[in-house]
């Protein structure tokens, strides 16, 4: 099983990850009962590798398949480290747009602004937010490049 560390590095690292994809809904300020009623093992995948990574399973061996791991987390543990993540999230997302309703538009900075005292998480996000700069340039640069090749065709 995850140490009650691993649990909380986890949980930090999905939220971050979250926070720095942007993925809220910044038009509506109060959560409606629909928005509350989420879609169960949406992380699963994701969370199991994850808690893999943070030790939660010592064999090795056990992950050599990746799409079918024989060994792995309790679906019990994967889904309280779920619930965990999402609350957090959406706590932390509620909390940004409570900052930004002054402005009407809730930004990566308000969310960056919510985690400035905590390093760690702090400059998760930021490595986050310039990691996907860095891949829309590459993005960008890769569509001018086919761009260039078809008009010489």
């Amino acid at each position: 099983m995850a140490t009650s560390s691993a649990a909380a590095n986890l949980a930090t690292n999905s939220a971050s990850m979250a926070l720095a994809k942007g993925k809220s809904n910044a038009n509506s300020h109060h959560p409606s009962e629909a928005s509350l009623k989420r879609k169960r093992g949406l992380f699963t995948k994701e969370l199991r590798i994850m808690m893999y990574g943070f030790g939660d399973d010592p064999d090795p061996a056990a992950f050599r398949v990746l799409p079918s791991l024989k060994s792995q987390p309790l679906p019990e543990t994967v889904s309280l480290v779920e619930d965990i993540m999402v609350d957090y999230v959406t706590e932390m997302v509620h909390k940004a747009q409570d900052i930004a309703s002054r402005r009407g538009k809730l930004t990566t900075e308000d969310l960056m602004f919510l985690v400035r005292k905590d390093s760690r998480k702090f400059a998760r996000v930021k490595e986050l937010l310039a990691m996907n700069e860095e891949l829309k340039r590459a993005r960008k640069a890769f569509e001018v490049d086919e761009e260039k090749l078809a008009a010489l065709d």
